[in-house]
């Protein structure tokens, strides 16, 4: 695998590049490689692509915990970030960024930064790497040119052989989804991409109902907790509860030093054909 310096530049990187137009906004493009179904771009790609701004925005440098909210579909094609600083202290500010397309806003993000270089204070947590063979012994996702997402393309994922039923169409009934992820030209990960990796993953209520096409995500949340260490990232992504059609996901992402680097919740919307409306 190369290393971070042997590929300074992947198309990760190119493909969240902003361009600042004024104090507090920036131009873009939602590129059709980080899309869904019918272009839509990644939610994950889209906070990365907020995040960047808001780099440029912000007292420091890296992102702590962001949460956005996705209330209008976006497609391929160029985007406006407008940001705004809310505040700081000596160890963090806040601030927003909107997503803006043919003067539409689509999603808007609330984010607090940090700095982990001079980070200081306890480190406790009650929680584990997901237990994994190793990587050659996992199943790389199944894509589907045409079918499967196009971003999926960019993205070397191995699953644990127990949690592929959603590909194979028999679902096990667990809402679980783990294994190893990392860029596919090999590029290290870092916390902009973290973002990303946090929103690739295929839904784990799949491997509970099967995969059923798009799964629009409302909300999510990620917490940025440590720079992530060269090579492998591995993740594990749980859901626990569909009510009425609407689910969490909560998930964990270890770098290859089992080190706990981010933790998120979103809900999603599984989008099934309607066959009547639940009383």
């Amino acid at each position: 695998m190369a290393s971070q310096a042997d590929v300074t530049t992947n198309f990760f990187d190119e493909d969240t590049t902003l361009e600042r137009t004024g104090d507090n906004s920036f131009s873009g493009f939602f590129h059709e490689t980080w899309g869904l179904a019918g272009g839509t771009p990644n939610g994950g790609y889209l906070m990365a692509i907020a995040a960047r701004a808001l780099q440029e925005t912000l007292d420091h440098p890296h992102p702590l915990t962001i949460t956005g909210h996705y209330f209008k579909r976006s497609d391929t094609g160029p985007v406006v970030v407008e940001t705004e600083k809310l505040g700081r202290s000596f160890t963090t500010s806040t601030g927003f960024a909107r997503l803006i397309q043919d003067g539409v806003q689509r999603t808007h993000f609330t984010a607090t930064f940090t700095d982990f270089d001079h980070a200081v204070g306890q480190t406790i947590v009650h929680a584990e790497p997901p237990k994994l063979p190793a990587p050659e012994d996992c199943i790389a996702h199944p894509y589907v040119a045409g079918r499967s997402p196009k971003f999926q393309e960019k993205i070397d994922m191995r699953f644990h052989p127990d949690h592929m039923g959603w590909a194979k169409r028999t679902p096990h009934g667990v809402g679980e989804m783990a294994g190893y992820i990392r860029f596919s030209d090999g590029r290290d990960p870092d916390l902009l991409s973290t973002l990303l990796f946090a929103d690739a993953v295929p839904p784990a209520v799949f491997n509970v109902v099967g995969p059923t096409g798009w799964v629009p995500t409302i909300e999510l949340t990620t917490h940025l907790r440590n720079r992530p260490r060269p090579g492998w990232l591995r993740f594990r992504f749980t859901t626990r509860m569909l009510t009425r059609g609407i689910f969490e996901e909560d998930g964990e992402i270890w770098d290859s030093e089992d080190r706990l680097i981010a933790d998120s919740r979103q809900i999603q919307k599984l989008m099934v054909p309607r066959k009547g409306v639940d009383s």
